[in-house]
């Protein structure tokens, strides 16, 4: 007699549990893209009596805080496009050593550079491979301008996007007449130039550059003294000071009863901690609760850098840095400012809005309402097109 042949049953658990292991079986490894974060070695800015006097612009912690946040926040859509991304930071002294360094990480298969250096190691390190780099900490205008390079983009707001913005902002409230006070430095110079240019550009009037200084030479000490300093028919003070020590002493001391603006009082940056506005306040708590401090304008730039290259890796998600630099040129970014952000195809430069601030709260945003321009409002912020020096094609 022929017996019929026994039926396999399989529970729903054990039918489960196959499916699984045979999704496993065939899903495809993910993409694992590096790069590498160059930052200075015993970095000044953050000495520890600096970052507790919290000056205005200044950064308060390491640049390798907000890039983490930032690929933490992007491992979900990372995983979805399947890939990785891990950034490995490394401390440089010197313009050669940031050379070394960005070669060493283009052998090693790096992606892109991410930079918080002085300018010159900066465009050391840039000139040294064909990598795309995204600067996080250099303000000046002439690495957007003659010296410029192809590969080079800026998540940082230049000095000339800070200084517009204070400008659109004493426009828009009718102070027109400027005294500008600035430091003793190069910095100083340089940065009272980009301010006196964003005061001509948009009508203001200059009633006078006065010079100060901090010394400890009894004969000099009238060159600190802001009675002194401040007199004469003005609007606003408008102050220029890098180090930021003689700035934050400048507001209620001045001889008549004028708002300060610039290093002190009210300045323009990327971020402040109390935006309230576009999902701000969760991107502050994210940052605070994984670096232990409140979000600052450096931090911002830190993790909009992490987070645009991260974009282009899921927008680019086999590669390679050609494409991740396309990706980077073309990809509309979020950086809870309520406008789309990009990069500027003349200068390299993050469009972005710029928040007013007294180092309290933001009390406005620029561009000002009312401030036009034919294309897009945020180029009324830096150089724009028809300005433009850089001569490279991205």
């Amino acid at each position: 007699m022929k017996t019929m042949p026994r039926l396999q049953f399989m529970s729903w658990r054990d039918r489960a549990i196959g499916a699984a292991l045979l999704g496993v079986a065939t899903l495809a490894p993910a993409a694992a893209f590096k790069a590498t974060l160059l930052v200075p070695a015993g970095d000044e800015r953050l000495d520890r009596t600096r970052v507790e006097r919290a000056y205005f612009g200044h950064p308060t912690g390491p640049a390798s805080d907000g890039v983490q946040v930032a690929l933490k926040e992007a491992r979900l859509e990372l995983e979805s496009a399947g890939a990785s991304l891990a950034v490995e930071t490394v401390e440089v002294g010197s313009a050669a050593e940031a050379r070394a360094a960005a070669q060493k990480a283009e052998k090693g298969g790096a992606v892109a550079l991410l930079a918080d250096l002085p300018a010159d190691w900066l465009l050391a390190g840039a000139d040294a491979v064909r990598l795309p780099v995204l600067n996080l900490g250099a303000t000046e205008d002439r690495l957007r301008q003659q010296d410029c390079r192809a590969r080079l983009l800026h998540v940082i707001p230049s000095e000339r996007m800070r200084a517009d913005a204070l400008a659109q902002a004493l426009v828009s409230r009718k102070w027109s007449s400027v005294l500008l006070l600035t430091g003793p430095s190069a910095q100083d110079a340089q940065r009272a130039a980009v301010a006196q240019a964003a005061i001509r550009r948009y009508g203001l009037k200059l009633a006078g550059p006065r010079p100060f200084k901090l010394s400890g030479d009894p004969r000099e000490r009238d060159l600190a003294n802001p009675l002194l300093l401040t007199q004469g028919a003005h609007d606003v003070v408008w102050v220029v000071d890098s180090d930021g020590e003689f700035a934050r002493m400048l507001p209620y001391r001045t001889a008549t009863p004028r708002p300060v603006v610039g290093d002190a009082g009210l300045t323009a940056l990327a971020w402040h901690a109390q935006y309230d506005r576009f999902g701000a306040p969760q991107v502050s708590r994210r940052f605070a609760k994984g670096a232990q401090r409140p979000m600052s304008a450096a931090d911002w730039s830190a993790w909009m850098g992490g987070k645009a290259l991260a974009a282009a890796v899921v927008a680019a998600p086999k590669g390679p840095a050609a494409a991740v630099h396309k990706a980077l040129l073309e990809t509309e970014l979020d950086g809870s400012k309520g406008v789309a952000m990009s990069f500027r195809p003349w200068d390299g430069q993050l469009r972005q809005t710029m928040l007013l601030t007294d180092g309290q709260g933001v009390i406005g945003t620029a561009p000002v309402d009312g401030v036009l321009h034919p294309k897009n409002s945020l180029d009324t912020l830096g150089v724009d097109a028809p300005e433009k020096l850089c001569k490279v094609a991205r």
